[in-house]
């Protein structure tokens, strides 16, 4: 059975010439508002023939090195630049961005588990249902930038997946090294059924995310590490002119190949990490203890790498429960440079 049409308009022409910034519209009733709409910003800047790239952020509200990044391109980016299409959209969860949420104050929804969408669903799965049908369909690659938000911090990296189609996967683990960040990723994910990212994969399209950092907030490397990849991803699949930029030091090159890389606590307390985030760990080492916050005199509980490896990620805040995430360990392939 088809699903109807999508209730989202959108206020630009992905087919005009030039530089556009407008809206998706995505109609909605409540107390605040009868007749009311969401309104996501977006950019269209076209140019000619050639391919398009569908450049997106704020996927999570709380990750604000790629909504930052892409707000400042969406001023500044100029048709004559470009040879093609690109589709900026910097916020594409925007009610969770506007409330500096991970998901949306609107319905709870959280994007990036809500693909491939549903036109007569929640707020959260009719923005899904609208990349999954009308723009991703537009495009040939898209970078989804996100970050750690205000539960984790990540060294700098670009990710692509394992894939069975082959040439797809080359071509998506090409576009991450190109990204230039610090790091490049092969990243397995815990559950990827519902991820932006496996709606675009089997479309058959080029994807490549980010994690550029975290803890709620932006520093200048961060954004600078962000721009220049948002720049060379452009000019590796030819939008863009120019030579790619590479990173201050070799680019190293990480895979996650399992679910064991994952450290996740099974107790509710204090976090004290013992490593820092990017330093080599061996396994078996300490990385973490977790102390009992409802008394004193106990001794903590001790967690151990269970692989060798870089931290790649880490919890941020210092207060962890049951079930969080508190490290994530890859291991290094090779250096890049």
């Amino acid at each position: 059975m088809s699903k109807r049409p999508s209730p989202i308009s959108a206020t630009v022409d992905f087919e005009a010439e030039g530089v556009q910034h407008g809206f998706l519209k995505l109609p909605i009733s409540n107390d605040e508002s009868a007749w009311g709409a969401v309104m996501i910003p977006i950019t269209v800047v076209k140019n000619g023939e050639g391919p398009t790239a569908l450049l997106t952020g704020g996927n999570h509200g709380d990750e604000y090195e790629g909504i930052t990044a892409l707000q400042k391109l969406s001023s500044s980016l100029s048709a004559e630049e470009v040879q093609g299409r690109v589709i900026i959209v910097p916020m594409m969860n925007t009610p969770a961005a506007q409330a500096g949420r991970r998901t949306s104050p609107m319905d709870g929804g959280n994007l990036n588990r809500s693909f491939p969408g549903d036109p007569d669903g929640s707020v959260t799965e009719k923005i899904a249902d609208y990349f999954t049908r009308t723009l991703v369909p537009m495009c040939d690659a898209v970078l989804d930038l996100h970050s750690g938000g205000r539960t984790l911090d990540i060294v700098p990296f670009a990710a692509s997946h394992v894939l069975d189609d082959a040439d797809q996967q080359r071509r998506a683990l090409d576009g991450a090294k190109a990204f230039g960040a610090p790091y490049a990723m092969m990243m397995f994910e815990l559950d990827a059924e519902a991820l932006f990212d496996t709606a675009v994969e089997r479309q058959g399209k080029v994807f490549v995310a980010t994690e550029l950092g975290g803890g709620g907030t932006s520093t200048p490397e961060s954004l600078a590490i962000t721009e220049r990849g948002i720049r060379n991803f452009l000019i590796h699949f030819g939008l863009v002119e120019g030579e790619l930029a590479s990173p201050k030091a070799p680019q190293v090159y990480l895979d996650m190949p399992d679910a064991s890389c994952y450290v996740q606590s099974e107790h509710s307390g204090l976090l004290e990490l013992t490593v820092a985030l990017g330093e080599t760990v061996e396994e078996g080492q300490v990385i973490a203890r977790v102390y009992d916050m409802t008394r004193s005199g106990s001794a903590p509980i001790e967690y151990r790498a269970g692989r060798g490896g870089v931290l790649a990620a880490r919890r941020f805040p210092a207060n962890v429960n049951m079930g969080d995430t508190i490290a994530v360990i890859a291991e290094v392939v090779e250096s890049l440079g």
